[in-house]
């Protein structure tokens, strides 16, 4: 496009923005046209709309004014600042260049919503300057942009209008505006009400997405948790029909994920990754990796378990997976992994060392990339990086697996610790040369893992199976089901963590598909015996509650206490075993266990009373003692106390105005239970205040007999007459 200067800069911005070759004939068709002459020529004209034919072809239109045509249509916009001819020396200080897409209240939202809010209300250069009603209006102007094109804008709405058009919807904000936009003007009064119940179960997170680039890491991972929850309370709210569309709660996951993962890389931006100091890098690159991990299994979990099996509103789909979030994880576990094993490789080599293998060096290839940006584009400048730092180390690495070696030997017949070791040095051992060069160490560790795991196995067989004089270790206040259960699983944990980390450090070895094998099989037989511990007691349970003899549940209509004939004993109608399967049914529901619901509906009736059980207990004990703890020859003396805590006893609503069937209390009528015990404990305490009463002054007036005996009457007749 030789010539005109002018007419070159227009065009070839047009055609870069609309991707047409330079040298297409309709570049040079448009040389001569009257709108594009006017825009250059004519002061009074001041606009240039270019399009591009919607049909897909290469043609390219302009006009002096913008029309509104197809919303599918983009366009790019020259405007003139001024009103004047354009000239080489004046083209770039008079023209604004602008792009408009799908709709015009969408390109100008996201204008003052991406360039100028920021520019004028944050940059200080400017914000200085401008009136603060102007920074007010330009506030709500933005606000009402937004709420605009969420009622009105096609791109938005969809053809349809339906909530699963989630065009711009690109924010966790975006996405509590809509619901606050439909509160306020939806079309029915059910729809209104529905959005409002939304927004008010969104409110514990809506301030917190708002401000979320101030808050520490500690304080977002404390949001995650608050927003898994808050999720499960709008996806099972049952109030207000249609529930919560799926394709929406599945977007709004992945806009969450989105944020979350730009949070994380404008905090790690602040962090010098490759050569700040490792302790605080490290703890930066674990909170963001938690974030990033954490958020990934919310959904997974929301998703499969919670709401897959919520039968009211299931989830149909597959899991939920946000991908932008899960792989910048991943890229923040290789850069964690990267600085963890240089880390390392410095502890282990000397300063000369270091020198002389140029390990300072080794992270060169990662300066001017960025390696928080996680895209398609960046992946080659990433891998290309991590290859020359590789071939970097190579050297180092072997001069390491050296080392470790030595290091190694020493603990060889001692499996846990020698564990721990290869797991401290996990990330240094799973790079290929020092894995290479450890091949024998590794192999050792697997021997003595396989014998580990055989050796837990035998001792298991033994504590369970009554041979070798051993038994389950007592934990305390453990009922014996719960005690077996749980050592069981600690036996099991220490399976699966060997099993986890060998596979890690020893997954390639020959051997480690035998001990993998090995290592399951016993953790199927522990599983097995555990599952078999709980059947048999959910059995035995069962039959207790069944026994008509003994029956082990709480008869709330049957008596409190019962008076043994035979024996004289008061005896309450809570039993022992009651007392126990109500610590059972507690641990084992805390453990994950599904108690039976007999058993659970046994354990509720009996917590309720519990209490009152308690004390009963402690009466029955003090009516069982107290001729113990009476003096024979005051019993006479204490005859009416007695008689009439016996009496209330016997017959617990003596003195009551109630008429209840035969005089008694039972334990399904609560009010009149506190009552009695009430009335219990009273005549408990004046028979045992009564008692100590007397007792004290027997002990007084038997001190005072031993006084006397000691006195000789004739030799001591003064001492006697002082004696009071």
């Amino acid at each position: 496009m030789p010539g005109d200067s002018r007419k070159q800069f227009v065009l070839t911005t047009a055609a870069n923005y609309f991707t047409v070759p330079l040298n297409d004939t309709s570049l040079e068709n448009l040389q001569n046209s009257s709108a594009l002459n006017s825009f250059l020529d004519d002061g009074n004209v001041s606009v240039l709309s270019v399009k591009k034919d919607a049909k897909g072809g290469q043609s390219i239109s302009l006009s002096n004014k913008v029309e509104s045509g197809d919303d599918k249509e983009n366009a790019i916009v020259f405007f003139k600042t001024k009103p004047d001819v354009l000239n080489p020396d004046n083209i770039h200080q008079n023209v604004i260049v602008s792009s408009m897409i799908e709709s015009p209240l969408n390109t100008l939202y996201h204008a003052v919503q991406k360039l100028y809010s920021p520019l004028l209300l944050e940059d200080a250069r400017w914000s200085r300057g401008l009136d603060p009603k102007l920074q007010s209006l330009l506030s709500e102007l933005e606000a009402g942009l937004g709420s605009t094109i969420r009622r009105k804008d096609p791109s938005f709405r969809g053809k349809a209008g339906d909530e699963d058009n989630l065009g711009n919807i690109l924010s966790p904000m975006d996405e509590f505006n809509y619901w606050s936009d439909q509160a306020r003007s939806g079309s029915r009064q059910d729809d209104k009400e529905r959005a409002q119940n939304f927004l008010d179960l969104f409110k514990p997170i809506c301030k917190d997405y708002g401000g979320l680039d101030s808050m520490p890491f500690q304080d977002v991972m404390e949001l995650v948790e608050i927003t898994q929850d808050t999720l499960d309370d709008v996806w099972k709210q049952g109030d207000h029909d249609p529930p919560y569309p799926e394709n929406r709660m599945k977007h709004l996951m992945d806009i969450i994920g989105g944020s979350l993962a730009r949070y994380v890389q404008k905090k790690l931006s602040e962090e010098d990754l490759w050569f700040g100091q490792f302790t605080p890098v490290r703890e930066s690159l674990r909170s963001g990796l938690t974030i990033c991990e954490r958020w990934v299994a919310v959904c997974q979990t929301l998703t499969m378990q919670f709401w897959r099996r919520y039968a009211a509103h299931s989830w149909k789909g597959e899991k939920a997976v946000p991908e932008s979030i899960k792989q910048l994880g991943d890229r923040l576990e290789e850069i964690l992994s990267l600085r963890t094993v240089h880390e390392h490789v410095l502890r282990l080599l000397s300063s000369s060392e270091q020198k002389d293998l140029q390990t300072t060096d080794a992270f060169t290839p990662f300066l001017g990339l960025n390696p928080l940006q996680y895209n398609p584009y960046t992946m080659p400048l990433w891998n290309a990086a991590v290859a020359q730092y590789e071939r970097a180390m190579g050297p180092a690495e072997q001069k390491v697996a050296a080392k470790l070696r030595g290091q190694f030997r020493g603990l060889e017949g001692y499996p846990q610790q020698l564990l721990r070791e290869f797991q401290r040095y996990k990330a240094l051992i799973k790079r290929p040369t020092i894995r290479k060069e450890m091949a024998s160490e590794r192999e050792t560790l697997l021997g003595q893992l396989t014998v580990y795991v055989r050796q837990v196995g035998e001792d298991f067989n033994s504590r369970t199976g009554g041979r070798g004089g051993k038994s389950v270790p007592k934990g305390k206040n453990l009922p014996d089901v719960v005690n077996n259960i749980i050592f069981v699983r600690q036996l099991e944990a220490k399976i699966e963590e060997t099993s986890v980390v060998a596979e890690a450090l020893l997954g390639d070895l020959t051997g480690f598909q035998k001990f993998q094998k090995n290592a399951q099989d016993l953790r199927d037989e522990l599983q097995n015996w555990r599952r078999e511990q709980f059947d048999e007691w959910s059995r035995e349970m069962q039959s207790l509650i069944e026994d008509t003899r003994q029956p082990i549940s709480l008869e709330t209509n049957g008596r409190l206490m019962e008076l043994n004939t035979v024996d004289g004993k008061l005896r309450v109608n809570y039993s022992e075993r009651l007392v126990t399967l109500l610590r059972e049914v507690r641990q084992l529901s805390a453990i994950g266990f599904a108690v039976p619901s007999k058993i659970q509906h046994v354990a509720n009736v009996g917590q309720k009373f519990y209490r009152h059980g308690v004390v009963l207990k402690q009466v029955a004990h003090f009516y069982n003692t107290i001729d113990q703890q009476m003096i024979a020859s005051q019993q006479a003396m204490m005859l009416d106390s007695a008689m009439a805590f016996e009496k209330l006893v016997k017959n617990p609503k003596s003195g009551s105005k109630s008429k209840g069937e035969g005089g008694q209390v039972t334990w399904d009528n609560p009010e009149e239970l506190e009552h009695y015990i009430k009335k219990l404990q009273a005549a408990a305490d004046r028979l045992t205040t009564e008692n100590r009463r007397l007792r004290k002054s027997h002990f007084v007036v038997s001190d005072k007999v031993q006084l006397l005996m000691s006195i000789d009457l004739l030799l001591q007749i003064q001492l006697l007459m002082s004696v009071p």
